[in-house]
């Protein structure tokens, strides 16, 4: 039986398709189903069952769930401008704790998300190294939520237990229902379509253009296989950075976009809100080693094929 956490959300749901195609689907979700579409994610998927996050806790504290086989933890608060850092604690620190004790218990594989977020302005660099991951300083609370598990796998000795993934800037299919945490291809596909015109922030930085700020944006088919690869060797264990290895600009991001539409370039440069100035990331790029050296072999599409994907998905299904 395999526990997956978050399956309805953006990744979960994704990694849930992934073991369906490869025939699993003796497969409990969880999740908090609420007043979005998230639960459209779930449609045409094949599991066993469903539970909701807090029941699910209580069943795990209770000792009420049959001996779970393999769990892939990839629910959380992803919300970079929430500043709630309690809700952060119990559902993103305290849950984890939780789940991973249970998992050590039964002595089944352990997988969970841990995010880009955690290497904050990137002083530090980008290793995947446990002596970085002890010395980063993050900039906004969720990816300080992400690095105190982080830290507590880490400092309990766990690292060659588990398996953690720090996610860059993933976009694809299902992250309709994130708000403003969707991917700019997502929350741009409408105006592109009918305005031919995409709005970027500005840089706030003299050494970055406007638009030249850089992210490692990896497609979400890329992380799931991945990912899919790391669950047939649960054996490879520690915390390992999932992205393409190269950064590329938000302009080479909306160029892309109007390239796969067959439009024009247009881009216009607005204000980001003055709140997420000190908390914004101008560059990101996944140092990728660590996956190479674990024996995952895998070809990531480039941001273009990527984009030009995504586009005719989104086209396909009447996204407008």
């Amino acid at each position: 039986m395999i526990i997956l956490t978050g399956g309805a959300g953006f990744i979960g749901s994704c990694f849930l398709w992934k073991l369906n195609q490869e025939g699993m689907d003796d497969i409990i979700v969880v999740d908090h189903l609420d007043g979005t579409d998230k639960w459209r994610n779930l449609v045409g998927k094949r599991f066993r069952d469903y539970i909701q996050k807090d029941d699910f806790l209580r069943l795990v504290e209770g000792n009420k769930l049959p001996e779970p086989g393999h769990i892939v933890h990839m629910g959380a608060c992803s919300s970079t401008t929430l500043t709630d850092a309690g809700h952060f604690i119990r559902n993103n620190y305290e849950y984890s704790k939780t789940l991973a004790k249970w998992a050590l218990a039964h002595r089944a594989p352990f997988m969970y998300a841990s995010s880009a977020a955690t290497y904050g302005g990137g002083e530090y660099g980008y290793d995947d190294g446990n002596a970085t991951s002890r010395i980063l300083r993050p900039l906004n609370m969720y990816g300080y939520s992400k690095q105190l598990f982080d830290l507590w796998v880490l400092n309990n000795g766990f690292g060659d237990m588990v398996t953690g993934f720090k996610f860059f800037n993933v976009f694809g299919p299902n992250e309709y229902h994130k708000g403003d945490m969707r991917s700019v291809i997502c929350k741009n596909f409408r105006d592109v379509m009918a305005n031919g015109r995409i709005r970027l922030f500005r840089s706030y930085r003299d050494d970055y253009a406007d638009g030249e700020q850089k992210r490692d944006f990896v497609y979400v088919k890329d992380a799931v296989e991945v990912m899919y690869s790391f669950f047939l060797k649960p054996e490879k264990t520690g915390i390992f950075n999932l992205g393409t290895g190269a950064a590329r600009s938000w302009n080479d991001v909306a160029k892309a976009m109007f390239s796969a539409l067959g439009k024009k370039a247009d881009i216009e440069y607005i204000e980001m809100p003055e709140h997420l100035r000190p908390r914004y990331q101008y560059f990101t790029q996944a140092e990728m080693s660590g996956v190479r050296e674990a024996g995952i072999r895998h070809e990531f599409r480039t941001l273009e094929d990527s984009v030009k994907d995504y586009a005719g998905y989104l086209r396909e299904r009447d996204y407008l």
